[in-house]
């Protein structure tokens, strides 16, 4: 399952600021459903931020982050019209991607 990512990026000064909104359940494997069986565990263990093809940020996450967690990271550099993107993998190896281009 290809997870989705919703992301903007804006020039800010001799900046750009991405703020990337993942899809995602983020299970800690510490919860039980409604039977009372434990609901494994799913949840992003990686993420990298790119502009073009150079990574401008990344990241290691554990279970201790929210369901559908919200990003944001500001790199110096990139221009009006470059492509940013966000990617990640989590601990089941399926994998989420956006991307956009800088305003």
């Amino acid at each position: 399952m290809a997870g989705r990512i919703r992301i903007r990026a804006q020039k800010q000064g001799e900046y750009t600021e991405v703020k990337a909104l993942m899809r995602h359940p983020m299970e800690t494997g510490m919860r039980k459903d409604a039977a009372g069986e434990p609901i494994p565990a799913h949840f992003i263990t990686e993420v990298a931020g790119k502009h073009g093809e150079k990574v401008v940020m990344s990241a290691q996450w554990g279970a201790a982050v929210s369901q559908n967690p919200f990003l944001g990271f500001r790199f110096k550099g990139g221009e009006s019209g470059d492509e940013v993107s966000v990617s990640y993998i989590d601990n089941k190896g399926e994998t989420g991607s956006g991307s956009t281009k800088i305003r």
